[in-house]
């Protein structure tokens, strides 16, 4: 390990990780449009989305630049760029997957830890999917938008909402985010950290959920939740669709953009890696 490298992250490394993780996020959001759902009965095999991008950069890099960069890449791409702006109703989303991503990055001290890594995966992605559930609990309960009751379940919002979120962090959760997050993580290690100039992250490594962590998470959970709530009862503020919203077209934009800007960023970091060894 190079004497200059250091674990913590400089602001231009700060800002690397979260365009890298905004634009392959971007793209992974952009993909998880074209795969269709299956449904068996009560339950739908969906892809909520593939959270193990930002998960495992949050983990080993600065998990607050990560959980940022998937968030924004998420709006960015799978929002705008498709012609789709809902104003206020887009931060309940924003908010929830950036808390999310940055108490996972938080709680791995050590990536080579597999059971932390494991587990902090499926804190991190219950917690957002949680998150969401009780937006939606919320929104019922406030009456800001009509309870749709679903076939085979008692007719109560917190069934409905229960079960949806059991299906998508049993689906989603441990396919698509868990599973893969345990298997880059520990490869990853030692790897891809050079490429920034920065040293791995190490058992002592500053991380962990404080109480200060804590509160500002639940003050951005009530503002997410204020956002959403004010977005339903019809005061988006900004709430925006193109003719073109979701067309073929505008998809395959998205992709090239995001892949365009992720393949920059690799390219910079690799000439940045070969600066770093020849000096």
């Amino acid at each position: 390990m190079n004497a200059s490298q250091k674990t913590t992250a400089t602001q231009s490394q700060k800002l690397m990780i979260f365009v890298l993780t905004m634009s392959l996020y971007g793209l992974a959001t952009l993909f998880t449009e074209l795969i269709p759902k299956f449904q068996i009965g009560l339950v739908e095999f969906s892809v909520e989305y593939f959270l193990f991008i930002p998960l495992t950069l949050a983990m080993l890099f600065d998990p607050l630049s990560a959980a940022l960069g998937a968030s924004t890449g998420e709006l960015v791409f799978s929002e705008i760029m498709l012609g789709q702006f809902g104003g206020l109703g887009e931060l309940e989303k924003f908010i929830t997957v950036a808390i999310g991503v940055y108490i996972a990055g938080r709680l791995v001290k050590d990536p080579r830890n597999k059971l932390a890594v494991g587990a902090a995966a499926l804190a991190g992605t219950g917690l957002q999917l949680f998150m969401g559930a009780v937006v939606d609990v919320l929104k019922v309960q406030f009456a800001v938008e009509d309870f749709e009751a679903v076939a085979g379940l008692p007719e109560s919002v917190f069934a409905t909402e229960g079960f949806a979120f059991l299906n998508d962090f049993l689906f989603s959760g441990i396919l698509f985010c868990m599973l893969p997050t345990l298997y880059l993580v520990p490869r990853l290690y030692g790897k891809i950290e050079p490429l920034l100039g920065m040293a791995p992250r190490t058992a002592g490594a500053e991380g962990g959920v404080n109480l200060r962590v804590a509160g500002i998470c639940v003050l951005g959970f009530v503002v997410a939740v204020l956002a959403e709530l004010a977005a339903t009862a019809g005061m988006a503020l900004i709430d925006w669709e193109a003719s073109w919203a979701e067309s073929g077209t505008a998809m395959a934009a998205g992709m090239v953009v995001a892949a365009a800007l992720a393949v920059i960023v690799l390219l910079a970091l690799k000439k940045n890696s070969e600066r770093n060894v020849a000096g």
